[in-house]
């Protein structure tokens, strides 16, 4: 297994869909494959891919700003479309309009900026010949064959049909792995991210062999689970012939595991640059999502899509600096801790508070995110039955009045409850984090 411990501190990283499809200004390949573009048109979109204002060395800034630890480009979507120099095929960035490796400057210019390095690989590819049209399981809400007019030429069902097309088909991607992981010359890669392992079986995709490849190139890198069939979180552990951490998806609670995992989390409601999607998430649900995965164990990982052009729409750089001042303040409440456990119990914040707890086990501080103004200007938490030495707004150090009382509280819980008293003018608009430090020896 890869080094994990990077991702597990950091909590936080971004994720940029960028391809081909932002030319156009709609969703990375589906169109492809429900039929609103044919074959030859989503291939024409190529020669309008002209990204001449791409600067990754200012999407790295933003990141950086906005307290990310990580940062993954879309090297290959499901449309086959490589951004970097491949041998394998003409449908790529520097043999297209675009004209240049895209992935080699964006990779330099994250290492640059101390973002560790992460690429989005896709397992199928719906513009090679060689990988078949339909796929061999069927998940509900999926389409399980690409419509005609999207069927590249000479085209093949099912691996069954041909089977040493689909040998030929692992090939091509094993080479393509070959050339992002260790022949290329992009250095060190920290995390490879599939997606589409849900179109084949682990054994069709000859998953533990590519992954034993993989380690071989890039022994510290970090996978996520996506080389499984199936998808959004369903698995409770992690395969380590396969995998380092629980891949979830979208607003789904965190997992019932203690395993590693993450929440990819779009900024709007598209993946991608689309024109018309204008429901942006408020900065205020994005803090409250990431301090939420955070107390959940889990890493969120915030995406968002550059137009054709390589420009960040403006209401993605501001959240992400708005992120970024209360990361500032806030960070050590994220960065570093896991779930508010102590023993077997929990530590919640009262449910009224809507608020979430995360703790950082080292250093033996509880941090309550209070997302809304408790009432009477008072946060109550039950269930800690350790005493507490300081209690004070991470953000600014001021110091909170609290007290705990000994008697059992209304909920039945016998032990201390600690009541906080928290001023509305000391509020934060998005989480107020109140830092609380315990005298205790932490068990697992």
């Amino acid at each position: 297994m890869g080094d994990i411990s990077w991702f597990q501190r950091g909590r936080f990283g971004v994720l940029w869909h960028f391809g081909v499809y932002s030319a156009a200004g709609i969703p990375p390949s589906w169109p492809l494959a429900e039929g609103l573009l044919t074959y030859d048109q989503y291939e024409a979109l190529a020669w309008d891919f002209k990204p001449a204002g791409f600067d990754p060395a200012e999407w790295a800034a933003l990141a950086k700003e906005a307290g990310a630890c990580y940062a993954i480009l879309t090297a290959k979507h499901h449309d086959g479309f490589a951004m970097w120099n491949t041998a394998t095929t003409d449908f790529c960035a520097p043999k297209t309009a675009a004209g240049r490796d895209l992935v080699m400057v964006w990779v330099e210019a994250m290492r640059s900026a101390g973002l560790k390095v992460g690429l989005y690989f896709s397992l199928p590819d719906w513009h090679t010949p060689d990988y078949p049209v339909d796929s061999d399981l069927s998940i509900p809400g999926f389409m399980p064959a690409r419509p005609p007019l999207a069927w590249p030429p000479n085209p093949y069902h099912k691996i069954s049909d041909d089977p040493a097309r689909w040998q030929r088909f692992l090939n091509f991607m094993r080479t393509q792995l070959e050339e992002l992981l260790h022949s290329g010359g992009y250095g060190p890669i920290d995390l490879l991210w599939f997606d589409g392992g849900w179109e084949h079986t682990v054994e069709e995709w000859n998953g533990y062999e590519v992954v034993r490849q993989i380690r071989g190139w890039q022994p510290n890198i970090i996978l996520n689970d996506r080389i499984h069939p199936g998808m959004f979180g369903v698995r409770t552990t992690v395969d380590p012939g396969l995998s380092d951490y629980i891949e979830c998806e979208m607003l789904l609670p965190a997992p019932l595991t203690t395993d590693p995992w993450e929440r990819a989390l779009t900024m709007s409601d598209q993946w991608s640059f689309v024109p018309s999607d204008d429901t942006f998430k408020s900065t205020g649900e994005l803090i409250r999502m990431l301090a939420e995965t955070a107390s959940g164990g889990g890493t969120l990982l915030l995406d968002m899509g550059p137009n054709g052009k390589g420009l960040l729409p403006g209401n993605c750089a501001s959240r992400l600096l708005t992120i970024g001042d209360w990361m500032r303040g806030n960070g050590d409440a994220i960065r570093g801790t896991g779930k508010a456990i102590l023993g077997l119990l929990p530590i919640p914040v009262a449910p009224s508070h809507c608020g979430v707890a995360t703790l950082n086990r080292d250093s033996g501080w509880l941090y309550l995110h209070i997302f809304s103004a408790p009432p009477n200007n008072q946060v109550e938490v039950p269930n800690v039955k350790l005493p507490v030495l300081e209690v004070k707004l991470l953000a600014s150090g001021r110091a909170l009045q609290w007290f705990q009382p000994m008697s059992p509280d209304p909920l039945g819980y016998y032990g201390n409850r600690l009541l906080i008293d928290l001023p509305r003018e000391w509020q934060d608009p998005y989480d107020t984090v109140v830092a609380v430090r315990l005298a205790m020896q932490l068990q697992e």
